[in-house]
């Protein structure tokens, strides 16, 4: 058990034994299994940025936001040093995420168009939020290695959607190179050779047993993009709307 009174995980082994989402939740904010991943995300909640001096960071793995029953998938990179590993939740408390809860709101996929901190009251709606890599890495850049050490909690999580999620989203080409072994590894067939990423790529996962899954590409939220216009809030809103109509998710009209 680490200070926290979480569960402290080495690695993520026998991961496909977690009974359910708010589990394997649990799970993931206790895995210790990338030492650089580990050093770097502490040292960042212990050093702190001046404008967060009176916070008490996170600091630790931080795992997917949303209901267990979401029927879209939104799929980032990883948390941003001073926003989910400062907050504890995904996307919360940066630009990128900024960005991207405020379109979520105007689609109708959230309850407010900002995300704060982890007791603002957010809610999502049939739509869920999480990321290949559960730590924040240095320079917002995982390594390979990383990625694949992480990529069991993303399977478990997609094979505890699997009974409700008919599409996802997947922000940036990383992410998107990271995802495309877990759909396969939970049951859907992903087509070879793989699909290229590109914002605006449609593709459907056929399901030998139960549904397909329909994968949606987009740019990542990034400052870098959204500040130079590579992603805008319009071309955002409308890959966001057709993903959530392709799940049969609520949308405001």
């Amino acid at each position: 058990m680490d200070p926290s009174g979480l569960p402290d995980s080495s690695a993520p082994s026998g991961v496909h034994d977690v009974p359910s989402l708010p589990a394997l939740d649990r799970r993931i904010a206790g895995c210790r299994a990338c030492p650089r991943l580990v050093d770097w995300r502490e040292e960042v909640a212990r050093t702190k940025r001046a404008a967060f001096a009176d916070w008490t960071y996170w600091g630790r793995p931080v795992p997917g936001f949303g209901p267990p029953d979401a029927r879209l998938l939104v799929i980032g990179l990883a948390p941003a040093a001073h926003g989910g590993n400062r907050t504890g939740r995904m996307f919360t408390g940066d630009r990128s995420g900024d960005v991207l809860y405020e379109a979520l709101y105007d689609v109708g996929l959230a309850s407010q168009p900002t995300s704060a901190h982890a007791e603002d009251g957010l809610e999502l709606y049939g739509v869920r939020v999480t990321s290949p890599v559960h730590c924040a890495p240095p320079a917002n850049k995982p390594t390979p290695a990383e990625r694949d050490t992480c990529r069991p909690w993303l399977l478990q999580e997609l094979r505890l959607l699997r009974p409700t999620v008919r599409a996802a989203l997947v922000l940036g080409a990383f992410g998107w190179q990271a995802a495309l072994p877990a759909f396969a590894e939970a049951g859907w067939t992903v087509p070879r050779p793989r699909p290229a990423f590109a914002h605006g790529t449609r593709v459907t996962l056929p399901a030998p047993e139960g549904d397909d899954l329909h994968l949606f590409g987009c740019f990542h939220v990034s400052q870098r993009n959204t500040f130079t216009g590579k992603l805008t809030p319009a071309m955002l809103r409308e890959v966001l709307r057709t993903a959530a109509e392709a799940a049969g998710a609520p949308t405001r009209k």
